[in-house]
């Protein structure tokens, strides 16, 4: 077990290090965008890789174990934001050969405003995202490989344990390789990803052909009949998390979403760094298929688990139900497979947790380092301030990392209610500042402390304990486009804010690429007439 587990984790290191041996990393744009060199696939593999992370593995599946197939909403629906990034985002951030987002709101609006979604940003990577991530996979390496029993360790040591190691490891990825080597490793471990992760339900639908005596065939007539409830795709209006209502695939995923894969920089990092506009668009909407892939590897295997364990349990979303992959995993698949398949766990950490470093690096580097205490600093001391900052992060997201374990929310539940206070109000200046010439300076100052403020009372106030959250998100981002509004209506900027053409690139778009995105939503809404009361849910 432990040399599959090794010899699959040094494959990907050397193969990383073989394919980008030769690049300058003594650049900003070398070391912060691989050059500006990006192929679509390699962009649709680090986008899959960069979000799809243990905290999807183990707290989706957790999420579906609890609930039903509505949690799929956090993966199928993905290919409506990616195709308004691939056609509406991207053309204009590429055409002004933008760097980070926070760059993008200086130029829209002002320095203030751009340092203070620079530190919204830093603060929900370093608080939220980097913790998540090594604790999420610690719960799944710590079951795979017995740590507590191995090492005779509580559980809170070794969870404490597979998140130092992990960390160490992804800060290598990420400090010393840039992102380009970040961007290979995604991809490989994307295909590690693709075969372990579909070779789960697969096991584990013979692990329910036993129960009615039979083999795979016997599995899938018991997936689909035996708790037909649970492959409903469309929870009721009222539902709470772990269940994803069905109003709010049209509403507050619609606009979560959209953040997420258009206005997240440790997202749109690897757009930005495409070779030219075609090749991101390919990556975007080739990225929004696999979204819809991820589907069958991060959400139905928590309904098998639930078939395999949960029935005739009381089931809830939080630790219990995030340990339910795990626990799946230990049960259908053969010990020989378990280090393989540890090792492509150990991938979907680190890409998702280097990805994310490099952004915090690359966001305190340009947006704060260089503008504020060394204007005139060159190539190679901006690189190095920041592999320093990354080294800081990454050791502070460590310490933190072991105690998000306390936290009874659920893995998924929890970031995404974290993220949710910063969300919104980025989204909104991102759209009103690429759509809009007169969008003022003045509006997301407004917007900001607002949204908090009020996002922070209905986390609190008893009265919307049975109010989805996502509802909440909704609401208050059409109170913010209000603001942009009435901003725009009685204080417009002085003068039209445009992005001018930074010739970095060719901005030719992908000839092919409303063809294929059309496909790809096409998919999306037969799967959720599949998972439907039409088909399977009846």
């Amino acid at each position: 077990m432990f040399t599959e587990f090794i010899g699959f984790t040094a494959f990907v290191a050397i193969l990383s290090w073989y394919k980008t041996r030769n690049d300058d990393l003594s650049t900003k744009e070398g070391y912060f965008l691989a050059g500006r060199s990006l192929p679509g696939i390699v962009i649709a593999g680090s986008l899959m890789m960069t979000n799809l992370s243990a905290e999807q593995l183990v707290g989706t599946n957790g999420q579906s174990y609890a609930g039903n197939m509505s949690a799929m909403a956090w993966e199928a629906t993905a290919a409506f934001a990616l195709a308004i990034l691939a056609f509406g985002f991207l053309p204009r951030m590429l055409k002004g050969g933008i760097t980070t987002l926070p760059e993008f709101f200086r130029i829209r609006y002002d320095d203030f405003t751009m340092r203070m979604f620079a530190i919204m940003f830093l603060i929900a990577y370093v608080f939220t995202m980097l913790p998540v991530i090594l604790y999420s996979g610690s719960v799944a390496l710590v079951s795979m490989f017995n740590v507590t029993g191995i090492l005779h360790l509580t559980y809170f040591q070794a969870i404490a344990l597979m998140c130092i190691l992990s960390g160490l490891i992804g800060m290598a990825y990420a400090v010393f390789g840039g992102l380009k080597a970040i961007a290979y490793s995604d991809t490989i471990n994307g295909a590690g990803l693709i075969i372990g992760g579909f070779m789960v339900p697969v096991l584990a639908m013979f692990a329910l052909g036993k129960l009615d005596g039979g083999g795979f065939m016997a599995g899938v007539h018991h997936l689909l009949t035996a708790t037909p409830s649970k492959m409903n795709a469309w929870a009721k209006p009222s539902a709470l998390p772990p269940q994803v209502p069905w109003p709010l695939l049209f509403t507050g995923m619609l606009v979560n979403n959209l953040f997420y894969w258009g206005a997240n920089q440790s997202i749109i990092q690897r757009a930005l760094g495409a070779k030219n506009l075609a090749e991101a668009q390919k990556g975007s909407i080739w990225a929004g298929f696999f979204k819809c892939l991820d589907v069958f590897v991060i959400v139905l295997p928590g309904v098998i688990a639930y078939q395999l364990f949960g029935v005739g349990h009381h089931v809830h979303v939080g630790v219990s139900a995030d340990q339910a992959y795990p626990r799946l995993l230990m049960t259908v698949v053969p010990k020989p497979l378990i280090g393989f398949l540890a090792a492509v766990m150990m991938g979907a950490i680190l890409s998702s947790f280097n990805s994310v470093l490099n952004s915090a690096s690359t966001i305190f580097t340009l947006d704060f380092y260089h503008p504020l205490f060394h204007l005139d600093a060159d190539n190679k001391k901006m690189v190095h301030t920041g592999k320093m900052f990354g080294t800081i992060v990454g050791f502070a997201s460590i310490a933190i990392s072991p105690f998000i374990m306390y936290f009874s929310t659920g893995i998924l539940n929890f970031i995404n209610e974290c993220w949710g206070f910063f969300s919104m109000p980025i989204l909104t200046a991102l759209l009103f500042g690429l759509f809009t010439k007169k969008a003022p300076a003045i509006a997301p100052k407004i917007v900001v402390p607002l949204h908090i403020v009020l996002y922070g009372i209905s986390r609190v106030l008893p009265c919307f304990r049975h109010i989805h959250y996502l509802y909440v998100v909704f609401g208050l981002f059409l109170l913010e486009c209000a603001v942009y509004g009435l901003c725009i209506r009685f204080a417009p900027a002085a003068t039209d804010r445009r992005i001018q053409n930074a010739h970095v690139m060719d901005l030719t778009p992908w000839k092919h690429g409303k063809i294929w995105c059309t496909v790809g939503l096409s998919i999306v809404v037969l799967m959720y007439i599949i998972f439907s009361p039409l088909v399977l849910a009846r």
